[in-house]
């Protein structure tokens, strides 16, 4: 159902890198081949100022619908770190006070696992009442804190807003959109149309994403909530005509809508 109380902001989420980890913690970060709707939220908190303890309860009920416009690749950074003091590091064992031990033998440097996706381009767009869109897209425009794309370390290239949209569904608003992948993708492309992965927030969808915050107070740590989302496949101009494409140049055969190695950005 749409109405006129509602609306549609979207948001292109882009940078060298990016990184949604989700519920990974400790020594491994991963990240998920999508922003995780928990990253989203955070994004929105930092552009209106919101302190870590702060409710969250207008920004979950917000649908959230996610297009990837280029996948980008994985990275895998190898981090070390260590007490800036000197001391040895703390381990996982606690004494009699419930207070964390040195290790013992002293291990004075750590390695931590960090995954990013690099060069990756989305399109989110995310439904709500209308005030709160527009003061989101506002914030957004204007944020009080910097933006980040899942870590502080990965600060999205270019304006993040898309603008606002009248209420209207999910898929809709995305296939309005036009193509934000990078120069070097648009290049790669065949034909006059691309088909994009997308994933919607759906109380009927067929899979669900554990990745709903109920906040971000670090004292006492964020749990994440299930929320039902169905995938598909969105089909966009991609500014080329027939006759731009290299199978036009040569009499072959143009390429079938079918592309298995899109999703790795062949």
């Amino acid at each position: 159902m749409t109405g006129t109380d509602h609306a549609v902001l979207l948001l292109r989420l882009a940078a060298p890198l990016q990184s949604w980890g989700g519920p990974s913690r400790y020594n491994r970060r991963e990240t998920r081949p999508q922003p995780t709707k928990s990253g989203i939220l955070g994004l929105l908190c930092a552009a209106e100022g919101r302190d870590r303890e702060a409710s969250l309860t207008d920004l979950v009920g917000l649908q959230l619908g996610v297009r990837v416009d280029q996948p980008g690749t994985l990275l895998r950074d190898y981090h070390t770190y260590s007490d800036y003091r000197g001391l040895p590091l703390l381990s996982a064992k606690a004494n009699a006070k419930g207070q964390q031990t040195r290790t013992t033998p002293p291990k004075y440097t750590g390695v931590t696992q960090r995954f990013y996706l690099q060069d990756a381009v989305f399109v989110a767009a995310l439904r709500g009442p209308r005030a709160l869109i527009q003061g989101l897209d506002k914030a957004v425009r204007h944020p009080v804190f910097p933006l980040s794309l899942g870590r502080r370390s990965c600060p999205p290239t270019g304006p993040v807003s898309l603008g606002l949209r009248d209420d209207t569904g999910l898929e809709e608003a995305l296939k309005e959109v036009p193509w934000q992948a990078g120069t070097h993708r648009r290049r790669q492309a065949q034909g006059s149309t691309v088909s994009l992965e997308a994933t919607l927030e759906d109380p009927n969808g067929d899979q669900l994403a554990v990745d709903v915050p109920d906040t971000y107070d670090l004292k006492t740590g964020t749990r994440f909530a299930r929320r039902a989302v169905r995938h598909l496949w969105i089909t966009v101009p991609t500014g080329h005509t027939q006759t731009d494409s290299p199978a036009a140049d040569t009499g072959a055969p143009g390429p079938s809508d079918h592309d298995p190695f899109a999703l790795l950005g062949w």
